[in-house]
């Protein structure tokens, strides 16, 4: 479900991304009717292309070893939870049941007794809170770090290219297979990555 969530994510940013860029081009609706060419992705000189960055995200290796630290952080985080909760749950068991035995010497004793575990179950509830809120900081953490490796190559990648779009594939409802880049993109970006 957090992958899914992580691309979810991805894909929404890049396509921000390409909305900003084709709005803030200066093309209007009547340049949408450009004749094709010959050249592979290019249209009366615009030269276009298009990534599946769901597939991208997919397949990049520092998406995994993200993907991969961050599951981990989150089982970490439920167990630190769970077992707090565990622990938690049974003490104030064994003081209901103290409680109906009438195993407290006198009422002010069960009641700081009951203060402490209200105050204990007030801790575990901050801690679920921070441990949420620190792993949505690591989601977006890596979101981050995942558009700025993608437009960071990309922004190389097209000194040679030179596409004036690159489009996520996410808003292409059909394209020829031609102008598909996403296997180079990857390719060049996980070999990019296990240099580093």
């Amino acid at each position: 479900m957090k992958n899914s969530s992580l691309i979810l994510n991805l894909v929404l940013a890049a396509a921000v991304i390409v909305i900003y860029v084709l709005h803030f081009s200066g093309k209007s609706a009547g340049d949408a009717s450009l004749s094709n060419s010959t050249d592979v992705g290019s249209t009366s000189g615009l030269k276009i292309a298009y990534i599946k960055v769901d597939s991208l995200i997919l397949n990049y290796d520092l998406a995994e070893e993200l993907h991969d630290e961050f599951t981990k952080n989150q089982e970490a985080y439920t167990k630190e939870y769970t077992d707090k909760r565990s622990s938690f749950e049974k003490r104030a068991a064994a003081f209901q049941e103290k409680v109906q035995r009438g195993g407290f010497l006198t009422q002010d004793r069960a009641i700081q007794e009951r203060d402490r575990l209200v105050g204990e179950e007030q801790e575990i509830l901050t801690l679920d809170q921070e441990l949420s809120t620190k792993l949505s900081e690591m989601q977006a953490a890596n979101n981050k770090e995942l558009i700025d490796s993608l437009m960071n190559y990309l922004e190389e990648f097209n000194k040679d290219k030179k596409y004036n779009y690159i489009l996520n594939a996410g808003n292409v409802l059909i394209g020829d297979d031609a102008h598909n880049i996403t296997k180079e993109v990857l390719d060049e970006m996980n070999l990019r990555y296990k240099n580093k």
